[in-house]
């Protein structure tokens, strides 16, 4: 048999193999997303989320925290429809390389869908699942209201799980009275809360914070100056 013929053979059978099994993840994925709404519609999951003590409604987020949270979990927010391509095709890259689920590349929409409704388990089933779910509050529900949902329902350390109630614990005051050095540090807490969480180590939480002003310039929210002011403020966290 020619080498040329044999190689075909072997790319054919591996596309084959690639194909069925994203088939399959892809199904199973679906039945999970099926199977999670009929356990507990998409509604009633959200009206959960607005009872929580603490909930902040968007236009009561001062901007500088929207563009930090956007900035270092979702820069294209605006312009994707749920899920970011750009961003799967470069987890899925380094996915790749690692042979492990090291890169989620989620959306904000996507990290709305687990939280609701999934486990934090890396599974490509899951995954599949959280888009399919993405996909849904993306048709049901606006930008701002997806946002608004997503840092009502994150965990940012010392026991809160809204924005305002991780403002009201960490600088004793509401969201909309944040400061833009508080905003940009409590933007980056959601990343790892018991690691970055000020109260417990206040060195790691500004090492965080810089990395997010650091993406905020990159993103075009705020100039070199203009970040390096940030940074060198001050703030009291009890």
């Amino acid at each position: 048999m020619k080498i040329g013929i044999l190689i075909k053979r072997i790319v054919f059978l591996l596309l084959a193999v690639f194909l069925l099994t994203g088939f399959t993840i892809s199904y199973q994925g679906y039945q999970l997303y099926r199977e999670a709404l009929e356990e507990t519609g998409l509604k009633e999951q959200v009206e959960a989320i607005q009872a929580k003590e603490g909930y902040t409604e968007f236009e009561d987020l001062p901007q500088v925290y929207v563009n930090a949270v956007l900035s270092v979990e979702d820069h294209r927010f605006y312009s994707h429809g749920g899920i970011d391509l750009i961003a799967i095709t470069r987890a899925a890259i380094n996915d790749i390389k690692a042979m492990s689920l090291v890169e989620g590349g989620s959306t904000i929409t996507q990290q709305l869908a687990k939280n609701m409704y999934f486990s934090q388990e890396k599974d490509f089933s899951r995954k599949a699942a959280e888009v399919f779910m993405a996909f849904d509050i993306e048709r049901s529900y606006s930008k701002e209201e997806i946002f608004e949902l997503y840092v009502n329902g994150i965990y940012f350390g010392e026991g809160y799980y809204t924005v305002g109630e991780a403002s009201q614990g960490y600088f004793q005051k509401a969201p909309e009275d944040m400061t833009e050095y508080e905003s940009t540090l409590l933007a980056g807490i959601p990343n790892a809360p018991s690691k970055y969480a000020p109260t417990k180590n206040p060195e790691l939480a500004e090492k965080r914070q810089k990395k997010v002003l650091q993406r905020m310039e990159a993103c075009g929210y705020f100039s070199r100056e203009e970040a390096e002011t940030v940074a060198a403020q001050m703030v009291a966290v009890q």
